[in-house]
């Protein structure tokens, strides 16, 4: 097989596992009543998986991600959280390309 079908494989897999992974904890929950502890860590989720994305850049020596970075944390605190992610990963992609 050619590299361009195997690529289109690994993202259609990758794709499959994001959606069962979604699905099975709608399913999972679906006829129970959560605590509202459990609530409070459900809507944490995404700023939590947006952190372990972004942290990388804190430690890292190129002034793009730096930059990005610092844009994203201004956005963060002003901005909603899809604004917020398409302002930094805009960012980011840009700041790599022309630095």
């Amino acid at each position: 097989m050619n590299l361009h079908l195997w690529s289109f494989l690994t993202i259609l897999g990758m794709m499959c596992v994001t959606y069962l992974t979604r699905i099975t904890g709608y399913f999972a929950l679906r006829n129970r009543t959560l605590s509202v502890r459990a609530q409070a860590v459900l809507e944490a989720m995404p700023g939590a998986v947006l952190i372990s994305v972004i942290a990388p850049a804190f430690t890292s020596d190129r002034p793009a991600d730096l930059i990005a970075l610092a844009l994203t944390i201004a956005v963060a605190t002003r901005g909603s959280f899809l604004i917020t992610v398409i302002v930094g990963v805009s960012a980011a992609g840009l700041l790599r390309q022309f630095l």
